[in-house]
């Protein structure tokens, strides 16, 4: 900011033109003072030092210079990019509380009960992906804080993929991940939630693959009918990988029945070889409010934050209790990443317990922030059971993650 500053005094010029009444001009000259001789030796004198600038000392010199290409350094390290990915504590969200005024969680359908306990969802905040370049300055400061991890960029991003479609793949993620809460948190309630199971596709290698098409509707398995996605997955849970089941589904308005040879899940189960979009029918409206948060991550803390809503005890009772995993629609926590970085955010944000997915374990050995418990969960209901003790303050036996 610029500040004038006006001078009170009237300048040279405004003076001569003001009248003067100067007693002294009435008064004759002294014409002797006009004869004295001038002294000329005050012209020889030397100017004041203080008008002399100092000369700068060489170590001066050198600690110019040297502070002007430090600068320049700094300058070029902070546009330059890496080729790698720096991923830190990102925000956390209190799933029972408000975003721009507005519930994060909005139930219609059903009655909701207030809670004096936070649930945080938790995030990773990062740089490096497509669209954002990590520079050589935050590839730095990623090395120097504890909290934070450095790794090469295509061991963290698909490098054949732009902003754009990773953008949308993770806009994509939370809305599944929203939808899976709500079915699993309802359910977990005793809510019946009708689903109508279509095929998205086959697995390209297994029985499925020319037998199913897509758009597909499955109706029954071995003459069993499937009303939602859980049963369906309950009926697989009863099959030896290899056996071979009849689907019923419904083609071209047509009931239609196909012997499927069933394939073996990494976890020993069975399955059909089929990707199925299931759409459900919601007995409840649940809406999700949350901007700028993307992947499946917050689909545990989602689900809690709707059984606790739902349900008139006070389950966190004054405790903020943090957490992360995804979860499917059978209510199953899954493996997610930068949970270091989640559990560092869950400290700084002031929560005193943290729900990790159980298969995350390995990674939270060692990094547990002091004053943090963490407690081990596979399952939307083991969850809810963790919820319910700490708010009881009867948590001291829950599992947590120990090293093997």
């Amino acid at each position: 900011m610029i500040v004038l500053v006006l001078d009170d005094q009237p300048t040279d010029d405004a003076a001569d033109d003001q009248p003067t009444d100067d007693p002294a001009d009435d008064q004759p000259q002294d014409d002797a003072a006009d004869d004295q001789p001038q002294d000329d030796a005050v012209a020889d004198q030397p100017q004041d030092d203080a008008d002399e600038q100092p000369r700068p000392t060489p170590r001066a010199l050198v600690l110019s210079f040297g502070m002007l290409v430090t600068s320049v350094l700094v300058g070029v390290l902070a546009v330059m990019p890496a080729p790698y990915a720096v991923n830190g504590p990102g925000p956390t969200k209190d799933v029972l509380g408000e975003v721009s005024g507005e519930p994060l969680i909005q139930v219609d359908g059903a009655p909701t009960y207030p809670s004096t306990g936070e649930l945080r969802l938790t995030t990773i905040s990062g740089t490096g992906g497509p669209g954002y370049p990590a520079y050589v300055l935050n590839v730095l400061q990623g090395w120097l804080a504890s909290s934070s991890v450095v790794r090469p960029v295509e061991d963290v991003y698909p490098q054949d993929v732009s902003q754009e479609e990773l953008d949308e793949s993770n806009a994509y993620q939370m809305v599944s991940s929203q939808e899976n809460a709500s079915v699993a948190a309802l359910t977990e309630l005793g809510y019946e939630v009708p689903a109508t199971l279509v095929v998205a596709g086959t697995v390209e290698g297994t029985d499925a693959e020319g037998r199913l098409e897509k758009g597909d509707v499955l109706t029954a398995i071995d003459g069993d009918p499937l009303p939602d996605y859980v049963t369906l997955l309950e009926r697989l849970a009863a099959v030896t990988p290899g056996d071979t089941v009849t689907l019923t589904v419904t083609r071209h308005a047509r009931d239609v029945e196909v012997p499927v040879v069933t394939g073996e899940r990494p976890d020993g189960g069975a399955q059909i070889g089929a990707y199925i979009d299931p759409s459900f029918d919601m007995p409840v409206d649940v809406r999700i409010n949350i901007e700028g948060i993307g992947g499946p991550s917050a689909g545990t803390m989602f689900a809690l934050g709707i059984v606790d809503l739902l349900t008139p005890e006070d389950e966190a009772a004054g405790h903020v209790i943090a957490g992360t995993g995804t979860i499917d629609a059978t209510g199953a926590v899954g493996t997610i990443g930068g949970i270091r970085q989640k559990l560092a955010g869950a400290s700084r944000d002031g929560a005193t317990w943290f729900l990790a997915p159980a298969d995350n374990c390995d990674d939270v050995v060692g990094h547990v922030p002091r004053g943090l418990r963490v407690v081990r969960v596979a399952t939307l209901h083991e969850a809810r059971e963790a919820m319910v003790a700490i708010g009881a303050g009867t948590a001291d036996d829950l599992p947590t993650c120990t090293a093997d």
